[in-house]
């Protein structure tokens, strides 16, 4: 059974916001393994990888999920940048776009609560995830 995963480094995040990236940086992929051994393994050369949260994906590749995402979010090009070893799935989010994501998405199921909370690393994974399945 093929599982959606995001992970991250902050290691990653730090050489990120250093090259003027953004420090919200994560590693999107779908695997049939266990996605926390593979993050123990680690991509592109940055150690201490965690996995921020994973969900079922039936019938979803890695590229397809992959290109799906990279049509909303802005995917790091691993020709621009040789520090990440050719690595894809990696992408950048700004925190205006989980954040309208959760406004609207409580917008339509009738919230009163409209405002949005301080974001988290599972915020960024939960609005990764929604677009890579969609």
């Amino acid at each position: 059974m093929a599982t959606i995963y995001v992970a991250r480094s902050a290691s990653l995040s730090d050489w990120a916001s250093d090259v003027g990236l953004s420090k919200h940086v994560y590693k999107v992929g779908v695997t049939d393994e266990d996605p926390k051994a593979l993050a123990a393994a680690g991509w592109a050369g940055f150690p201490g990888w965690t996995l921020v949260k994973q969900a079922p994906a039936d019938g979803l590749s890695d590229e397809a999920a992959i290109e799906k995402l990279a049509g909303k979010v802005k995917m790091i090009d691993p020709a621009l940048y040789p520090k990440i070893k050719g690595v894809r799935g990696i992408f950048k989010v700004t925190p205006a776009q989980v954040e309208n994501h959760i406004v609207v998405t409580r917008a339509l199921e009738g919230s009163a609560e409209l405002v949005a909370p301080k974001l988290k690393p599972a915020d960024f994974a939960a609005f990764l995830i929604h677009n890579a399945l969609r």
